[in-house]
């Protein structure tokens, strides 16, 4: 059989048991095209694989099992290093708990700064920023609490982790 016949015939049925692992269409589509690709390069061997149904499925497989231990640690690289960032911003948080600008003494400089930074997140930002900060939620439990994809947790906190980051640089270098 040659290589264009077998992509023809397993890419699609590939794909559909890629997308049983990695859920996202568009991921098991690079899966299985990184399985043909690295097929290609070694196309003078198809000849000699006895099952090949069973070495694609094999080799799709194995790659979607290793895509999503890289994502695993991505995600744990992702948290350590806002984790790192975080360190002192919870430590000036804990004490804290409402967020309101007019209650702020003004002999402390830095609770100012970080209470203003935070209030200037949008809603949504600042409350998910606020469950995971001020009341120790984890990402899947701030999700069922307010109703929206784990996803949705991740991409708001990067997107307060940023903001803060940025005000916070902005107002200690003044």
């Amino acid at each position: 059989m040659s290589f264009s016949e077998l992509y023809l015939m397993y890419y699609p049925k590939l794909v559909r048991f890629a997308k049983e692992f990695v859920v996202l269409e568009e991921d098991a589509e690079n899966i299985t095209q990184d399985v043909f690709t690295d097929l290609w390069e070694r196309r003078d061997a198809i000849d000699h694989i006895e099952n090949v149904n069973a070495y694609l499925f094999r080799l799709v497989r194995n790659r979607c099992l290793d895509y999503l231990k890289h994502k695993v640690f991505e995600q744990k690289y992702a948290e350590n290093v806002q984790a790192s960032f975080e360190i002192e911003l919870n430590l000036k948080l804990q004490s804290l708990d409402r967020f309101d600008v007019s209650d702020i003494s003004e002999g402390n400089e830095t609770e100012r700064l970080v209470r203003d930074a935070i209030n200037s997140l949008p809603k949504r930002c600042r409350d998910i920023f606020l469950l995971s900060r001020m009341k120790g939620l984890k990402y899947r439990e701030i999700s069922e609490k307010l109703g929206i994809s784990v996803n949705t947790v991740e991409c708001q906190m990067g997107i307060a982790l940023k903001k803060l980051r940025v005000k916070l640089n902005v107002c200690l270098a003044a």
